[in-house]
């Protein structure tokens, strides 16, 4: 397996959005419901980049997964705290690409003077969960019926780790 991970580049925007869109269209995973364009994604990529690590996974050139870190909360005293996202392609699930490409964001936080990372998940998400507390993140927070998608009530949990 060639597996790179490296900085997104507004040329991945494609592939992100790919991935991303199967979520929109196939899971909870996410509450976006309709599919995004390309242009959403480049767009993303440029904001993101200029405060907080955007990363990608590659399997011989091909983008394969994303992450990145965005501010939690806009107001001044929350500026060392990030949420964090991830998708793979869900082809990929399962094969530890996820792990290494989290672990790879999270190591990074400290360089943008991050403190504590916050991920978001909907529950269920077995898969999502296992992965946060492997890395060390702890459940902080669980709000009930949040979100509706699918024609479903869905609640979403916090989960926290302190990166330095």
């Amino acid at each position: 397996m060639s597996i790179e991970i490296r900085e997104a580049q507004e040329s991945d925007a494609t592939a992100i959005v790919t991935i991303y869109n199967h979520y929109i269209v196939e899971s909870t995973a996410t509450f976006d419901t309709t599919p995004l364009g390309k242009d959403h994604f480049l767009r993303k990529i440029k904001s993101i980049k200029k405060n907080f690590p955007f990363l990608v996974v590659t399997e011989h050139d091909k983008v394969i997964g994303y992450a990145y870190a965005t501010s939690w909360n806009i107001r001044a005293a929350y500026k060392h705290t990030a949420e964090t996202t991830i998708y793979i392609d869900p082809i990929q699930k399962g094969n530890g690409i996820g792990l290494r490409l989290y672990n790879a964001l999270l190591s990074s936080l400290p360089l943008y003077d991050i403190v504590t990372a916050i991920g978001g998940i909907t529950i269920p998400n077995e898969a999502s969960e296992k992965l946060h507390e492997k890395l060390g993140f702890e459940k902080v927070a669980h709000f009930k019926n949040v979100g509706f998608k699918f024609d479903q009530w869905l609640d979403v949990g916090y989960w926290q780790k302190n990166v330095i």
